[in-house]
């Protein structure tokens, strides 16, 4: 009988995944995830934003000054080669910043302009959702007083249909009455 043999590289040991080498990077940030989602009470660190870089600032008091005599020693040179790229770093580091601010100044300035805008499309939209609706509210009150006119006038026209009818009516009872008193008197009664 042939002794088992050792897993070699092609093969995954047991109870660790395959070798997985990610070819493209969402197959890397899916590897990731899986690694993170085996263990989720594991505290995950997630590293803060680094502070940009910024040059020491110039000394307030320069201990190695350069005399006025002549014949500087060799060594003097590479100390001036130093603090003069030290300088234009700087320069260079303030002239990016300065850059860096105009261009947010700008940023903000053209938020602040769009936002207005924004405001103005608005404010004009409401105006004018706000003028028909008062356009709505004003045709249904004119329909409501329409129909309450035509109420009142058909209200009129049963009353004087009904002044009418009474008058009517109240003729027909005195001629009514003149038939009865008429009858009476035929009668003899009277």
């Amino acid at each position: 009988m042939a002794a088992p043999s050792a897993p070699g590289p092609s093969q995954p040991r047991e109870g660790l995944p395959a070798l997985f080498i990610p070819r493209t990077a969402a197959e890397e940030q899916r590897v990731r995830l899986e690694r993170l989602m085996r263990n989720p009470e594991k505290t995950v660190l997630i590293p803060e934003k680094l502070n940009e870089w910024a040059p020491r600032p110039p000394p307030e008091f320069v201990r190695d000054v350069m005399g006025s005599s002549a014949g500087a020693g060799s060594g003097e040179f590479h100390v001036y080669r130093h603090l003069r790229r030290r300088e234009y770093q700087r320069q260079d580091f303030m002239d990016a910043m300065a850059e860096k601010q105009k261009l947010d100044e700008e940023f903000q300035k053209k938020l602040e302009r769009n936002k207005m805008i924004a405001e103005e499309q608005t404010a004009k939209r409401r105006r004018k959702r706000q003028k028909l609706k008062e356009k709505k509210l004003q045709a249904k009150k004119n329909k409501l007083e329409q129909k309450k006119q035509e109420k009142e006038s058909d209200q009129s026209q049963e009353r004087a249909s009904s002044k009418e009818d009474e008058e009517d009516s109240k003729e027909e009872e005195e001629e009514k009455e003149d038939d009865a008193e008429e009858l009476s008197f035929v009668m003899g009664r009277g």
